[in-house]
């Protein structure tokens, strides 16, 4: 490399440092600047509302940081930096794997929802009409296991470290609250996914419930699914490498 290239790609890095701790500072602020100061557990008001602000901010907040992982990527890669087209070739092959560039293609949505308030079954556990975790994984691994290419939930991509859990009566989605209806996307061929589904010991015991209570249940094949890049952070705590 010359001098002066050598020159031109050191003198970007302090930018792109900057730009990183600009992300950093944002992520750490958010919480603060969503509560406005006040108490995030408030005493009262619609949960539903608050549930659907809050998500829309940290929807904005991930678009945010999308856009500037976009300009430190321009930053901080040059032509020359990037090697030789095999190996471009297998970093961008990577990036599709890991969920780290945009899916779009034929596909498969499942929406799944509580039962409504009028169900009332002398004696019935109330957990039961109501959507949970495992339901969701439930579907979700039939996707995966039915060749999809990307699957999202409420939007967002998921990844191998993706955790959803369940509190109360929403799902929290890598520290993101949303209420139901929640709605499963996968880009892949159809006839395979909606197999896996078919086939799918958990989706077929949710399918049951659903028939007998009433719980909200719908797939529907689509011509084009979009799944965007996922906006997260990547790092692993607990990893080993490949042998």
């Amino acid at each position: 490399m010359a001098k002066g290239t050598r020159a031109q790609v050191r003198s970007r890095w302090p930018l792109a440092a900057l730009v990183v701790c600009a992300v950093t500072g944002y992520i750490f602020v958010a919480s603060g600047v969503s509560a406005g100061g006040s108490d995030l557990r408030p005493a009262g008001g619609d949960v539903s509302s608050l549930i659907e602000d809050r998500s829309q901010r940290i929807g904005e907040q991930r678009e945010t940081a999308r856009e500037l992982r976009r300009q430190i990527d321009s930053l901080s890669i040059t032509d020359e930096d990037k090697g030789s087209k095999d190996r471009q070739e297998r970093i961008n092959k990577l990036k599709d794997t890991t969920g780290l560039s945009e899916v779009v293609g034929p596909g498969v949505r499942v929406t799944l929802t509580d039962a409504p308030r009028s169900v009332d079954i002398p004696g019935l556990d109330p957990n039961v009409l109501v959507v949970h975790q495992q339901d969701l994984q439930g579907f979700v691994n039939a996707l995966w296991a039915g060749g999809a290419e990307a699957v999202t939930m409420q939007g967002q991509r998921l990844i191998s470290t993706t955790g959803v859990k369940c509190v109360g009566s929403t799902v929290v989605l890598d520290g993101v609250p949303y209420a139901p209806p929640y709605v499963i996307e996968a880009v892949g061929d159809v006839s395979a996914l909606n197999y896996s589904l078919s086939t799918s010991h958990a989706a077929n015991t949710y399918a049951d419930y659903a028939e007998r209570y009433e719980l909200g249940l719908a797939i529907k094949t689509l011509d084009r699914v979009t799944a965007a890049a996922y906006s997260g952070t990547v790092g692993l705590k607990f990893a080993t490498a490949a042998g």
